[in-house]
């Protein structure tokens, strides 16, 4: 599998982690192609990688069993339909990691019959933390499925969904996740500083308390719920805080937030889709 012949279409942020996260997983660098415009940028990864590298796309397809498209949503359908009837003639496994293009969408633009992963990763791929959401076509072999994921987990965990209408809630959960966890995080330093914390103090404590919460959630196998009232002490500091937020129904907040973000998610399908 580590074999396969890689092509990126597109060298920004999530193809450099994607590249760097392959090659650290055994991939051989010499098996990786990314192309793209800014000749800069393909000669910095290339040095980086020591991958292959082009500002032409057909070249970085010519032999590649999978491509990944890591382009901007808003440049997608050019760049899939420059290299249409390229992909046409060898029909490799097709990535995408254009938040917001639908499969029949990005098929249409291709011609049609290809074996099309959806991907959503998130930023803390860039990390090799991220929390990625798969969703293949009929056309994908299990064979092509297994691949997809392997690549895909090269930069941290990855789950598939069986209904593409899901992956608008994926976009509004660990796609705009980050931003909710760096907003509660921002508050709660701003919080301590209030209280008299120096600033770098606050952060440090603040930052490794989430590291910390988060490490102990994805190890156990008990609920957040669980995990929450287990260090929720009746009487204690803890129990006090907690109150007020409940009080303020955090919950509620949160699920209007998820709400908005899933709901501008298929507007945004809906206008890129054009």
């Amino acid at each position: 599998m580590k074999n396969n012949k890689i092509a990126f279409i597109g060298g920004g942020n999530m193809a450099r982690s994607l590249v760097g996260g392959l090659i650290a997983d055994g991939y051989q660098a010499r098996n990786i192609w990314v192309s793209d415009p800014n000749v800069a940028q393909c000669n910095a990864l290339q040095q980086a990688f020591l991958i292959q590298a082009t500002a032409v796309n057909e070249d970085a397809i010519a032999h590649a069993d999978v491509v990944i498209f890591a382009v901007k949503p808003q440049v997608l359908k050019m760049a899939a339909e420059s290299v249409a009837q390229t992909l046409q003639k060898k029909k490799p496994l097709i990535i995408s990691i254009a938040a917001g293009i639908r499969e029949p969408t990005l098929s249409e633009w291709l011609g049609g019959g290809h074996a099309i992963v959806r991907a959503m990763p998130n930023t803390p791929a860039m990390v090799g933390s991220g929390a990625t959401a798969l969703y293949a076509n009929r056309h994908v072999s299990k064979q092509q499925h297994n691949l997809a994921e392997s690549i895909m987990r090269a930069v941290g965990l990855a789950v598939w969904v069986d209904d593409e209408a899901h992956m608008d809630v994926v976009t509004a959960l660990s796609g705009s996740g980050p931003a909710y966890f760096f907003l509660v995080m921002e508050a709660l330093e701003k919080a301590a500083c209030e209280r008299g914390l120096p600033a770098d103090t606050a952060r440090l404590l603040t930052l490794q308390t989430a590291y910390g919460a988060a490490k102990i959630a994805l190890e156990s196998s008990e609920s957040t719920a669980v995990l929450r009232a287990r260090v929720t002490s009746p009487g204690g500091t803890t129990e006090q805080a907690i109150k007020v937020l409940q009080e303020g129904d955090v919950q509620a907040l949160f699920s209007a937030a998820l709400f908005a973000a899933h709901h501008r998610s298929g507007e945004l399908a809906e206008l890129l889709g054009k």
